[in-house]
């Protein structure tokens, strides 16, 4: 189950995913220097949009791809506080695919209901979870924040 991962944070602190619970969440592996990277601005307008209403998101930098996600967990915390003002929660940087893959990402793809199992395309691949914990849908990196904010909207009502 989903709550059941501890993590580790941006500091290397534990937080237990069981934190979450009762909050739609969306879950994103992202990078600072990604084409990608612009969709933080766009995040965190649904972040301040919708996190009242018990919205949340869980940043998860990975660095596999053309190593976009450089430095430290903290730098890349400083430097996503200092260019994209976020304050959702950010952990330390995770492996989404292979021998290293985090098992939270191994449980990502093995239960979303669209290209169960598939690996992970690149940066900025987004999980949508319900209030119960479960996933209800996965964005590929090319879909905007923005086009699928009717469906937080709609988990959140």
């Amino acid at each position: 189950m989903l709550y059941d991962y501890i993590m580790k944070d941006y500091k290397g602190d534990d937080v237990s995913l069981a934190n979450y619970k009762g909050q739609v969440l969306l879950i994103v592996n992202t990078a600072t220097k990604c084409g990608f990277t612009p969709q933080y601005e766009d995040l965190m307008t649904l972040y301040s949009k919708y996190h009242d209403q018990g919205f949340e998101i869980l940043d998860f930098p990975c660095n596999q791809f053309l190593n976009q996600a450089p430095g430290t967990s903290e730098e890349i915390h400083q430097a996503c506080i200092l260019s994209w003002r976020i304050k959702f929660p950010q952990f330390a940087k995770i492996d989404v695919n292979g021998k290293s893959e985090h098992p939270l990402y191994r449980y990502l793809k093995d239960n979303s209901p669209v290209a169960p199992g598939k690996r992970i395309k690149w940066n900025f691949t987004k999980f949508l979870v319900d209030r119960e914990g479960n996933i209800v849908n996965r964005y590929e990196p090319n879909v905007n924040p923005m086009a699928f904010e009717a469906d937080i909207a709609k988990l959140l009502k």
